[in-house]
């Protein structure tokens, strides 16, 4: 075999200056399989190969690039555009000598309101900390005016709720007052049934004496006392009722009945009409008793009985 010759040896024909681009350089298509070294690492052949396609693909794009005529480039009119902006609402432009409006008021470059600059500061920190402060005691003074304001309504409750407590003591003592005077109204159509007495046996009282309890009010006085109409009315019956001995009932104008028991002696009779005050028997122990008393039973409308001493205070008289 002949020997080859030595392309960098002497003699060798001299190297031409080789530019590739990017129709020079055909990518490299299909699958390639990579050798592998020995301890299965890349070979590194492969490596050096990839590396010097990269290199030369640059340089192709570089060269390529350099060749071409460069390209005109159009920007738009900034003045036009800045002059279209203004026309925006709430719209403001910044150069170098513009402002910026914030919380309704420009700032410099320095971030400075025109208040600050009348004000006389100069310092954007100072200025900063001084709006701070300003917000700050706008707070507070809102909060001092809710407080004030929370103070005055209490205090208009506090009037109100004693006005009205007035109000109703007013009511009430009016009222009082007005019921004071019906009684003593009544209490000259009313009389009590009899003078010198003492309270014994009250409504509703238990004993041996009453089957069902006791259904009226006893006055304990000396036999033969007198007993008065306690109102004016009708005599509806008069005479002997058993247990109750002589019984005078009395009606009223308003249906009420009234009952007289254990008389001694009855000086009216049935059908005749008697007066507040005026006589119509007298206390003695006939009936079911153990002393000379009067027992007296209110009956509303001729119905059941009921405590007499609470409708003589209505009355406007106190037994």
């Amino acid at each position: 075999m002949p020997p080859v010759p030595d392309a960098f040896g002497p003699g060798a024909a001299p190297f031409e200056e080789w530019n590739p681009t990017e129709e020079s350089v055909q990518p490299v298509r299909g699958r390639h399989k990579i050798a592998k070294q020995r301890g299965g690492s890349m070979a590194r052949s492969g490596a050096v190969l990839g590396v010097g396609m990269i290199a030369a693909v640059g340089a192709g794009g570089m060269a390529t690039a350099q060749e071409k005529p460069s390209t005109s480039i159009s920007m738009p009119d900034v003045a036009a555009a800045a002059n279209k902006a203004k026309d925006l609402p709430g719209v403001k432009l910044l150069s170098g000598g513009s402002e910026e409006t914030v919380a309704g008021q420009p700032l410099t470059q320095a971030a400075l309101t025109e208040s600050d600059t009348k004000a006389g500061r100069t310092d954007a920190g100072e200025a900063l900390r001084s709006r701070i402060l300003q917000q700050a005691q706008q707070q507070q003074s809102a909060a001092e005016a809710s407080e004030r304001k929370a103070a005055v309504d209490k205090a208009a409750d506090a009037a109100r709720t004693k006005a009205a407590k007035a109000e109703k003591k007013q009511v009430a003592a009016e009222r009082a007052k007005a019921e004071e005077a019906r009684l003593a109204k009544l209490a000259k159509s009313f009389k009590l049934p009899v003078s010198g007495y003492q309270l014994t046996s009250r409504f509703g009282d238990s004993g041996g004496l009453w089957v069902n309890g006791h259904t009226g009010l006893d006055f304990a006085a000396s036999s033969g006392t007198p007993i008065r109409a306690v109102h004016s009315g009708t005599v509806k019956e008069a005479g002997w009722a058993g247990s109750f001995g002589y019984r005078t009932i009395l009606k009223l104008d308003d249906g009420t009945e009234l009952w007289f028991c254990h008389q001694s002696s009855m000086n009216v009779s049935a059908g005749q009409k008697v007066r507040t005050g005026e006589l119509i028997g007298h206390v003695g122990s006939t009936g079911n008793v153990t002393g000379a008393h009067l027992h007296l039973e209110v009956h509303p409308g001729g119905g059941d009985a009921i405590d007499p001493e609470a409708w003589l205070r209505g009355k406007g008289i106190t037994p």
